[in-house]
C-alpha cells in the first residue's frame, strides 16, 4: 500500500497596494496687508484718478447739451448722445480719420522697413565709424518739425506734393526713424549671436537667420518702435496743419481744430471729435502695453 505524501503548496497571499495618500494643495500663506501696502494702494489710485480726471471731464463734455455747456454743475441735467453723430454730419471728421489712419500706418510701415535692417547692421557688425552713426542718428532726434517747417514746405510745394498722405508719412517717418533705430540696436545687441550662428551652420543665410530666429526673439523691440511711431504719427498736427490745406486732406488732429472758430468754440464737437480720435490709440496701446514695456527695458541687463 503506497503512501501518498502531501506537500503544502504555499499560498499566494495577494498584496494590497501602497495607499496613495494625496498631496494636500498648496494654499498661499495670509497676505498680511502693512501700513506700507496701504500707502503705496492709496497713491497709485490717487495718481491713477489725477490721469483719469480730464479724460472724463472730456467725456462728459462731449454729452453735454449746448445750452449747458456753461452751467458751473460737474454733470449735465441730460446727456446729447446725438454729439457724435452731428460731429460726423457737421465735418469732414470720416475724411480727416481716414487720412490719420493711411498716414500713421504708412509712416510706421516705412519706419519698420528701414530701421529693422540699420539696426541689425549695426548691432552685429563692428564697421568704422559706427560710433559716429549712431550719434547721427541722435543728433536727428533733436530736431524739431516746427524748425523745419519753411524748408519742407517749400520743398514739397516746389514737388507739387502738398495735400498728399504720402508727403505727411515721409515726413512722420522721417522725424520717427531715429528712435526706433535706437531702440532695435539696444535690443538686437541684447539677442546672443550663436543663435544666429547655430542657425547659419544649418544651412541658413544671413537673412534667414534675421527673419526665422533673430525676428521673432526681438519682436518686443519692435512692437515698441512700432506703437511709438503710430502714436507719434497719430498726434502729429504742425506738418498736417501747414503741408495739407485742404479740409479733406488734413489729418484728425487738424479736422478737430475746426471747430475753434474766431469767436466761438464749440466745446460739445470738440471734445466729442477728441474721444473719437484717442478711442482707437487706447485700444492699441492697451492690447500690446506688455510688449512695450519689455521693448523699452532692452539691453539694460547683459
Amino acid at each position: 500500500m503506497t503512501r501518498h505524501t502531501l506537500t503544502a503548496v504555499p499560498a499566494t497571499i495577494p498584496i494590497p497596494p501602497p495607499e496613495t495618500t494625496a498631496a494636500p494643495p498648496r494654499t498661499r500663506p495670509p497676505r498680511t496687508v502693512t501700513p506700507r501696502t496701504l500707502l503705496t494702494a492709496a497713491a497709485a489710485w490717487l495718481l491713477a484718478a489725477v490721469f483719469l480726471l480730464p479724460y472724463l471731464e472730456m467725456v462728459i463734455t462731449a454729452l453735454r447739451p449746448a445750452h449747458e455747456l456753461r452751467d458751473a454743475t460737474y454733470l449735465p441735467s441730460d446727456f446729447e448722445w446725438a454729439n457724435f453723430i452731428d460731429v460726423w454730419r457737421e465735418s469732414h471728421l470720416w475724411d480727416n480719420l481716414r487720412v490719420t489712419l493711411l498716414v500713421s500706418a504708412g509712416s510706421t510701415l516705412l519706419v519698420l522697413l528701414v530701421a529693422i535692417p540699420a539696426a541689425y547692421y549695426t548691432a552685429r557688425m563692428k564697421f568704422r565709424g559706427r560710433k559716429l552713426f549712431l550719434l547721427l542718428v541722435l543728433i536727428t532726434q533733436m530736431f524739431q518739425p516746427t524748425s523745419l517747417l519753411v524748408g519742407l514746405y517749400r520743398e514739397f510745394y516746389q514737388l507739387d506734393m502738398l495735400n498728399s498722405v504720402w508727403t505727411l508719412i515721409l515726413c512722420n517717418g522721417a522725424f520717427n526713424l531715429a528712435f526706433a533705430i535706437w531702440i532695435l540696436t539696444a535690443y538686437f545687441s541684447s539677442i546672443p549671436e550663436a543663435l544666429e550662428e547655430a542657425a547659419m551652420i544649418d544651412g541658413l543665410g544671413r537673412g534667414g537667420a534675421l527673419l526665422r530666429i533673430t525676428l521673432p526673439l526681438a519682436m518686443p523691440g519692435v512692437v515698441t518702435a512700432m506703437i511709438f511711431t503710430f502714436i507719434a504719427a497719430w498726434n502729429e498736427f504742425v506738418m498736417g496743419l501747414t503741408l495739407s490745406t485742404v479740409p479733406e486732406n488734413q489729418p484728425l488732429t487738424v479736422g478737430i481744430n475746426s471747430f475753434i472758430g474766431n469767436y466761438t468754440v464749440q466745446w460739445n464737437y470738440l471734445f466729442a471729435g477728441s474721444v473719437i480720435a484717442i478711442v482707437p490709440v487706447v485700444v492699441l496701446f492697451a492690447l500690446i502695453e506688455r510688449k512695450v514695456v519689455s521693448g523699452l527695458t532692452a539691453g539694460s541687463v547683459k
